[in-house]
């Protein structure tokens, strides 16, 4: 399309250097603004699935208590073996019961074997619920995308976007998927090894508990230091995404205008801030375990030694203090999971919040609750007193009126940056008016429906957009419901039948994601065989043969006007030879029609059209 004054994105490799995300967003060192609210959401998104969360959380809970009674049961045993074997070596006992230890030990097999069985079933359920709510995650984005105005994705990174699409939807999956049950497992061990710890001994309880000050206070100081290099790291990630998206998309102008240090420069930087910012977040994090075993090392020294003179005292047995000591280690352990499940909340709160952000970004307008269907589309389009800017106080259309009528070609000249592309994007509805209407059938364009007004038109634009797939299915795109032979024939009509028909797999070959594997003159010639497929009221014609030979160009040509043949046409060109024959020519200059009328009477006038015309065929004299 024609280089028109549009928004700015916001950053980008190639575009700008500076360090915006998506809507302005500063991404160094920031925080997740709101956790509370952001977790608040993130639990609503889970409403649906609270039964099998409650579910999951009975049998968490269930096996969880199967593993806290073990150690004590086995401490039985232990004492019942001690008190066996001191009495053999005193000479006053009947030797080890090895019957009552027997049934202790099949007793702590059942304990086990269920407590691994309800693990089992309350991991199969969460993964079923993180891997919905991951599906659903990304369903709501795709739609959202849809659903985006195009203003958005004018001043957006396209890797900040697939960034939401993946790696921040996959961190919170993964964060349900392990975490969720870690939290509710860990705080069920900690309560119930705490009542067992009481049931044993209040004074060696009182002993281990004298370590979580201590604990709180390494969690409280890593959580609060870790929590800014996570956000930093998820936004940064994003960052690294969207330049390498977008320097594989353009390598080849990177190459050719010697780009490469640039952009290896840019990639460091966003690189680098990514390293350190991860490096911090994994290191502070990774500090919490080796620290809380230190500290749970100081507790079993106490404890050990406090049990030791409470056996001597035979307060306790020598089974308790083994089965304390399990509970300590017990105790200890989900503390340190705690710690680190808090850091990988910081990092989820960090994902969710920008999904949450680019969900809650404003949507196109409304669809008008009664849509205008016309029994009958002739092709008459007015506009009125059309005033737009893609900023409110950038205005690009200030005055723009005309009417055509329903067959005729409409041609739309101007230098660059006159607002011709952006005529053509009001009159699609892929941006609104500002003030002023757009008619089509009598009808304002806003009274439409999106789709169905859409529906009216077929485009063919200077930019060829083509997907990753076969050429029947791309041409085919113009009309999904086609039969082989009408893609032929319109292939046919397009010229795109010879060259496909050389091709090794002809209409089945398969086009790369880049589509480099046919020609920019190639891919133009397929858009125009999708257009003619789709057979519309009306045609937008944007520079759709500046890509084509000189040769082919006047093929089509003739294809376009057969096309054209009892359609309303607009046709946007530079080359002002290929719209002589157009019946009516608008001369747009800095958002104004500044001339119009036919191609002969535009010439004759010698005003700004002329000025145009001539200076395509001026050349700077020989010296």
């Amino acid at each position: 399309m024609s280089n028109e004054r549009r928004p700015e994105p916001s950053r980008g490799g190639m575009r700008r250097g500076g360090h915006m995300g998506p809507r302005g967003m500063m991404m160094r060192g920031e925080k997740a603004r709101d956790f509370k609210g952001t977790m608040a959401k993130l639990a609503g998104q889970l409403r649906p699935y609270q039964v099998r969360i409650a579910i999951v959380l009975i049998f968490a809970i269930a096996s969880t208590i199967f593993s806290i009674v073990g150690p004590k049961i086995l401490g039985r045993a232990t004492t019942k073996l001690f008190e066996g074997v001191m009495g053999q070596i005193m000479g006053t006992g009947a030797g080890v019961d090895f019957d009552y230890i027997g049934n202790i030990v099949l007793t702590l097999l059942g304990l086990y074997l269920l407590s691994a069985l309800f693990s089992y079933i309350q991991g199969w359920l969460m993964t079923g619920v993180a891997m919905d709510l991951t599906y659903h995650f990304r369903e709501q984005i795709a739609g959202k995308i849809n659903r985006m105005p195009l203003k958005y994705f004018d001043g957006a990174n396209h890797g900040e976007i697939l960034s939401r699409v993946t790696n921040d939807v996959d961190t919170v999956s993964q964060t349900l998927n392990q975490s969720l049950t870690q939290i509710i497992t860990s705080v069920t061990t900690m309560v119930g090894v705490l009542i067992m710890m009481f049931s044993i001994s209040w004074q060696m309880t009182l002993v281990a508990l004298g370590i979580l000050p201590i604990s709180m206070a390494i969690i409280t100081l890593v959580v609060g230091r870790s929590q800014k290099y996570f956000k930093q790291q998820q936004d940064y990630l994003g960052h690294v995404n969207g330049h390498v998206e977008e320097m594989y998309g353009g390598h080849q102008v990177v190459r050719a205008f010697n780009g490469e240090e640039r952009s290896v420069a840019a990639f460091d930087a966003y690189n680098g801030t990514l390293y350190d910012a991860g490096w911090k977040s994994h290191f502070l994090s990774g500090m919490m375990m080796p620290i809380m075993t230190f500290v749970g090392n100081l507790g079993y020294v106490a404890v050990s030694i406090l049990g030791g003179w409470l056996a001597i005292r035979q307060i306790i047995t020598v089974g308790d203090i083994q089965a304390f000591i399990q509970y300590v280690r017990s105790f200890t352990q989900p503390i340190a999971q705690i710690a680190n499940i808090s850091n990988v909340l910081q990092q989820t709160a960090a994902a969710a919040e920008r999904v949450f952000e680019f969900l809650a970004e404003p949507e196109e307008a409304a669809e008008t609750t009664q849509p205008v269907q016309p029994d009958v589309v002739a092709g008459r389009v007015d506009f009125e007193h059309v005033r737009f800017g893609y900023e409110p106080d950038k205005v690009i259309i200030k005055d723009f009126s005309a009417s055509v009528t329903p067959g005729q070609k409409i041609a739309i000249v101007g230098p660059t940056g006159a607002g011709k592309t952006t005529m053509v994007k009001l009159l699609m509805r892929f941006y609104d008016v500002n003030d002023g209407a757009i008619r089509v059938e009598g009808h304002d364009v806003r009274d439409f429906t999106r789709q169905g007004l859409r529906r009216l038109f077929g485009m063919v634009l200077q930019d060829a957009w083509l997907y990753n797939g076969t050429i029947m299915e791309n041409i085919r795109y113009g009309r999904p419901d086609a039969s082989d032979e009408e893609v032929i024939e319109a292939a046919k009509a397009a010229y795109v039948d010879h060259f496909v028909r050389t091709l090794p797999e002809g209409y089945d070959m398969v086009l790369n994601e880049e589509t480099s594997n046919v020609s920019q003159g190639q891919m133009q010639l397929l858009t125009i065989a999708r257009a003619i497929l789709a057979n519309p009221r009306m045609l937008i014609l944007d520079e759709a043969t500046s890509s084509v030979d000189t040769r082919t160009e006047v093929l089509i040509q003739d294809a376009m006007d057969a096309l054209m043949q009892g359609r309303t046409s607009f046709v946007i060109a530079h080359r002002l030879s290929t719209i002589r024959n157009a019946d009516l020519i608008l001369v747009m200059n800095e958002g104004d029609i500044v001339e119009q009328g036919a191609h002969e009477e535009l010439l004759a006038r010698n005003g700004f059209y002329a000025q145009l015309y001539n200076s395509q065929f001026e050349r700077a004299p020989v010296t």
